[in-house]
């Protein structure tokens, strides 16, 4: 290679080299909020057969409460 064109190649890979993008990522001065607004509602149904119905009827004592 000449020296004007190894000198042209170097000041082309430089150039190439400079315009490379650069990525910032800067935390935020502000605090970060998380608002947990949540409501959580439950409902259990239970469904007896007769036979257990008339005997939780037939003895009270069963389930005190």
């Amino acid at each position: 290679m000449t020296p004007p064109k190894a000198l042209l190649l170097v000041g082309c890979v430089a150039l190439a080299a400079a315009c490379t993008p650069t990525l910032r990522i800067e935390p935020s001065d502000k605090p970060i909020t998380i608002n947990l607004n949540v409501k959580i509602d439950q409902e259990v149904h239970i469904k007896l057969d007769k036979e257990v119905e008339n005997l939780i009827d037939n003895n009270p004592d069963l389930f005190p409460q």
